[in-house]
C-alpha cells in the first residue's frame, strides 16, 4: 500500500492542532462553527444519541456508527482508535456492561479531557481514555476482542502501521469494524491541501488500498460491509462546516484556510468519488504445530 509522503509528527501536529480548534473555537475564537454535520448522517439511532451526554454527539465527527452491526456482546473488551469526546466509547460501554471493558485511544489533550469528562457524566465505570498514537498502540498485544474506529485511520501518515497494530491487539479471532472515509482520483489541489487533510479528505485512499492494506497486515475476511456515497451537498456540508474556521485559534497559533469560495465546485467534481466504508475484518486464529 503506497503512503503519500508527509512528514508524519508534522501531520500529526497539525491534525490535534485543527481539531483542538473545532471543538474550542467557539471560545477561543469567538466563532460559532457547527459540530457534528457528518455525524447526522452517520448512522446512529435517536435512541442511541439520546442516552449520550450532549457534549459527546456535538464533538463527534465521525463518519458512520462502526457499532451498527458489530454484535459486541456484554463481558468482551473493545478498543476505539482515535476516540475523541468518546461516542463510540460510550455507547460501546453500554453493549458490554460492567463486566467488559472499553479503552479509547487519542493523542489530542482537549478530546481526551472531553471524552474522560463524558466517561464521568455517564457514570460509566468500565472505559478509561489513554493518551497514544494509532501507529503505536498503548495496548498489549491480543487483548482485545474487538478494535473499533470511526472516521480516524484516513488521518494517519501511516495507515500500514495502524492495520498492523490492529492486528497485533486483536485476540486470535477477535474482529476490527471501523468506519472509514475512502476516495478515487482525488484532484491534486484537495489531495495536497494541509488543511482538507484534517477534514478527512486529503489523506483518505481508495477502498481498495484499504483493503489491500488490511490484508498485508495479517487480518483474514476482511469485506466492506455497508457504504454511504456523498452527494453532493453532503460533500459541501462536509467541506465547509467541519474544521473551519477564518481566524487564528489562540490555542493553537494558526488556522486552516476557510475554502468556502471553493466548496460548490469542489463538491461537484467529487461527486460518486468519496464515500464512508464500513470495513470488517477478522485476526486469524492461531494454530500451534508441534
Amino acid at each position: 500500500m503506497s503512503e503519500k509522503k508527509r512528514d508524519p509528527k508534522q501531520v500529526r501536529k497539525d491534525v490535534s492542532c485543527d481539531y483542538t480548534r473545532a471543538v474550542t473555537v467557539s471560545s477561543c475564537c469567538g466563532d460559532n462553527v457547527p459540530k457534528g454535520v457528518v455525524a447526522k448522517i452517520a448512522g446512529y439511532s435517536t435512541e442511541e444519541l439520546s442516552s449520550l451526554p450532549t457534549d459527546a454527539v456535538m464533538n463527534s465527527f465521525g463518519c458512520g456508527n462502526p457499532l451498527a452491526f458489530s454484535e459486541v456482546k456484554a463481558g468482551e473488551t473493545v478498543l476505539d482508535l482515535g476516540s475523541g469526546a468518546g461516542i463510540d466509547v460510550l455507547i460501546a460501554s453500554l453493549k458490554v456492561g460492567p463486566k467488559g471493558k472499553v479503552i479509547g485511544v487519542d493523542m489530542t489533550d482537549t478530546m481526551i479531557q472531553k471524552a474522560r469528562a463524558n466517561i464521568e457524566a455517564a457514570g460509566l465505570k468500565n472505559a478509561e481514555i489513554r493518551k497514544g498514537i494509532i501507529e503505536d498502540l498503548p495496548v498489549e498485544s491480543s487483548t482485545v476482542d474487538w478494535v473499533i474506529s470511526n472516521c480516524v485511520i484516513n488521518l494517519s501518515p501511516e495507515k500500514s502501521r495502524v492495520f498492523v497494530e490492529i492486528e497485533r491487539v486483536l485476540k486470535p479471532g477477535g474482529t476490527m469494524m471501523v468506519s472509514d472515509i475512502v476516495a478515487e482520483k482525488l484532484p491534486d489541489e484537495i489531495a495536497k491541501d494541509r488543511s482538507l487533510y484534517s477534514s478527512c479528505l486529503a489523506g483518505a485512499i481508495s477502498e481498495v488500498e484499504y483493503i489491500e492494506g488490511l490484508r498485508s497486515a495479517g487480518l483474514e475476511d476482511v469485506n466492506v460491509c455497508e457504504r454511504l456515497v456523498y452527494d453532493e451537498d453532503q460533500l459541501a456540508e462536509f467541506m465547509g462546516s467541519e474544521l473551519k474556521s477564518d481566524s487564528t485559534c489562540g490555542c493553537c497559533g494558526s488556522g486552516p484556510t476557510d475554502h468556502s469560495a471553493k466548496t460548490a465546485s469542489w463538491a461537484k467534481e467529487l461527486k460518486g468519488k468519496i464515500w464512508s466504508a464500513k470495513f470488517r475484518a477478522r485476526k486469524r486464529f492461531q494454530t500451534q504445530f508441534k
